[in-house]
């Protein structure tokens, strides 16, 4: 094969890859807009639901890691579609309306789901330019919140219409299979090695990347800058906008998908910025603190003074910066252990949404009480998340600068006694 058309192979393989990300955010987001008709089609209340749906992130973290070695050890053709096909399947058990089998359902999605962002990380990483891994990884990135915002801006007006909750789960099992069946054409495959070791290999590879401060301190700010999407605006944003403020449904949805939206901005804006700059340090401060303001906004600032739908897409924009740490986690680390660093900060990160979600969701339910849930019960429930952003700036401040820039520059001569 030449190299014009291996180079074409790669662009396609990538680009399908991050399809498949695309309808992992759409299956991931599609509850936030499906609330009550959950509680109805499952039997239970808003409080079970919350942690129905956050089985998602139980079976998303822990299988990053699983993801990331495997495509390592295996590569991405032996590995990614069958994590799209596990996905699929979860779809269609989701659709079931039984609480047990759906919770089976939706943990699968999660562990289905995380082979896409590591594959697609990883095709990006090891057959793509490094001085275009930040910018590629933040166009993966944006590839899945447009299926977050899809998941929320099709699928309301959907449900508003009277179309089934489960008819529209059915429908996204059989298209994520349908992705899955496709997958292995078009993957670039990797030679099979022949290794009776591969098991102590690959937990060398994670012993490496945990031992590493920077490794830790990645998946940390990465989860913090994460939260404010995928417990807030993800699970419970339609509701605190039809509670809080009175939206009508269909209003709340469109304003709710703004924030995914943005990132589709955000991420490869700032992976681009990051790239152009050579530094990494100083944009994921800057958007952090761009985030602390917009969700202060969103929690205690005045309604209707913004113009309509800025504040959720700057919002997502800002939030966007939590892919950065994916590219400095891969440049801290050697790079024959390039997919298990996904894995490594993926497991991180979304371990922060699943400890942390059902904790938001009983204080809303608990601060609520018998009045309800308004404005003064989220406010409560959710002002943390600013706690977290700014945790997450203090821990950018300790991370290693690892910018084409920084190693680039050039080590002050040694002043001779």
């Amino acid at each position: 094969m030449t190299s014009e058309r291996a180079g074409k192979a790669i662009v396609i393989a990538w680009l399908l890859t991050a399809v498949y990300y695309f309808f992992q955010y759409f299956i991931r987001s599609a509850p936030a807009v499906m609330m009550p008709q959950l509680e109805d089609g499952f039997g239970i209340g808003a409080a079970g639901v919350a942690s129905l749906v956050g089985l998602f992130y139980w079976g998303y973290a822990p299988f990053h890691l699983v993801a990331g070695v495997a495509m390592d050890q295996l590569g991405p053709r032996r590995v990614v579609p069958i994590g799209a096909a596990v996905m699929g399947a979860g779809a269609l058990l989701f659709a079931s309306g039984h609480a047990t089998v759906g919770g089976a359902g939706r943990f699968l999605q999660g562990a289905g789901g995380a082979f896409a962002m590591v594959g697609a990380a990883y095709i990006a990483v090891t057959y793509f330019a490094a001085s275009r891994a930040a910018t590629l990884i933040g166009a993966t990135q944006m590839f899945g919140m447009a299926g977050g915002s899809a998941g929320q801006f099709v699928v309301g007006p959907l449900i508003g219409a009277g179309t089934g909750w489960s008819v529209v789960w059915l429908a996204m099992g059989i298209v994520t299979i349908a992705i899955a069946a496709l997958l292995p054409f078009m993957l670039p495959a990797q030679p099979r090695r022949q290794n009776p070791a591969w098991l102590r290999e690959a937990l060398a590879a994670l012993g490496l990347v945990f031992r590493n401060p920077q490794s830790l301190l990645c998946g940390a700010i990465a989860g913090l800058l994460f939260i404010p999407t995928t417990i807030f605006d993800m699970v419970w944003g339609v509701r605190y906008l039809q509670d809080a403020h009175g939206f009508d449904y269909p209003s709340a949805v469109l304003r709710s998908s703004t924030v995914p939206f943005g990132w589709i901005i955000g991420c490869p804006l700032i992976g681009f910025l990051s790239d152009s700059i050579g530094r990494r340090k100083p944009v994921i401060i800057a958007s952090a603190l761009l985030l602390f303001v917009c969700l202060a906004w969103i929690l205690f600032g005045p309604r209707d003074v913004l113009p309509p739908y800025l504040l959720g897409l700057v919002t997502g924009m800002a939030s966007g910066a939590a892919m950065v740490p994916y590219t400095v986690i891969k440049e801290a680390n050697p790079p024959h252990v390039s997919g298990t660093t996904t894995g490594v900060v993926g497991f991180l990160n979304f371990s922060v949404t699943a400890l942390l979600g059902p904790i938001f969701a009983g204080r809303l339910l608990g601060v609520g009480g018998a009045s309800g849930r308004d404005l003064e019960a989220y406010q409560t429930t959710f002002e943390p998340l600013l706690y977290g952003v700014g945790l997450a700036i203090v821990l950018t401040l300790l991370l290693k600068e690892t910018g084409p820039a920084a190693q680039r520059a050039p080590v002050p001569a040694r002043i001779q006694a």
